[in-house]
């Protein structure tokens, strides 16, 4: 019996929910203890700080939840980013065209995975302990995720204008868009109020920036899902022919004075061979006339 679509490729579309969910968890769990433990402050807090940043949490007994739900969620977004990649090689997605579009690709995977990096080693090493190498990671995390959605941005962009009629691809690049928009804006705005010893103020926009992060993270289930539709295929290949005749079209143009010339010459060449034989290799005299 054949498989549905939707379940067949369910483990693509999955994959962000896996991630987006757990990492969302983990974070409710974070805050539901420290708020039930009273609002403790910590040692890595500052003197006049109130309000616990999540590194602050995740330093403490929570420490492995924070390690474990690092790990899976940006294991299961790194999967994600995999699986787009290989939809669309294999045509069950929005098939990449040009090699531009697979390089985006490509430089957002690389991006991705170092953003991975960062915020399991900064999960790893805690603020309390490695403050200076906590931050350096943080940077990394919140940076290799953001020029990432930059590259996917780019190739959904190349992406939509073979693919005009899929609403999904617009919906998923201004998704993204909003991502990094509000998330720069906001990372910036928590550097500032840090730097500036602001600390409770810095820790509120921290905890805005890591639930915008769980919105990024479900934006990959719009991109997967159409994965489960079987006219996905059918579709790839009529943009593909569309593609390759526009390209043939140009061909066409491009050698048309070639074969106009070479039409010309032949003509002339059948007209003069149809007047006294000349253009056949067979000369015949013409005939003599008697006075």
């Amino acid at each position: 019996m054949a498989v549905p679509g939707a379940l067949k490729y369910a483990f693509a579309w999955l994959l962000p929910l896996v991630s987006a969910f757990t990492w969302l968890g983990m974070l409710l769990a974070m805050l539901i203890v420290w708020e039930v433990e009273g609002h403790p402050h910590y040692p890595s807090m500052s003197r006049n700080q109130h309000i616990a940043y999540i590194s602050d949490i995740g330093a403490q007994g929570l420490k492995p939840l924070f390690i474990a739900g690092c790990c899976v969620t940006t294991v299961f977004l790194d999967l994600s980013f995999a699986s787009e990649r290989w939809l669309r090689h294999t045509g069950r997605l929005a098939k990449n065209l040009g090699k531009a579009e697979k390089v985006l690709s490509i430089f957002s995977i690389i991006f991705a995975v170092a953003g991975t990096c960062g915020l399991i080693l900064l999960s790893i090493f805690d603020t309390l302990h490695h403050p200076h190498l906590h931050d350096g990671f943080l940077l990394l995390f919140i940076a290799g995720y953001v020029i990432s959605a930059i590259f996917i941005c780019a190739e959904y962009q190349r992406l939509g204008v073979h693919f005009r009629q899929h609403a999904v691809l617009r919906l998923s690049f201004w998704m993204k868009l909003a991502f990094i928009i509000a998330e720069v804006i906001l990372a910036i705005t928590f550097a500032a109020t840090a730097f500036d010893s602001q600390q409770n103020v810095a820790a509120v926009f921290e905890w805005v920036v890591a639930l915008v992060f769980t919105f990024y993270v479900l934006t990959f289930f719009v991109d997967l899902l159409p994965a489960a539709r079987s006219t996905q295929e059918s579709t790839n290949m009529e943009v593909l022919h569309m593609k390759e005749a526009e390209d043939g079209v140009g061909m066409m143009e491009g050698n048309g004075y070639a074969a106009n010339g070479h039409a010309n010459g032949n003509a002339y060449a059948m007209g003069a061979a149809g007047s006294e034989g000349v253009g056949t290799g067979q000369y015949r005299p013409p005939a003599s006339s008697n006075f």
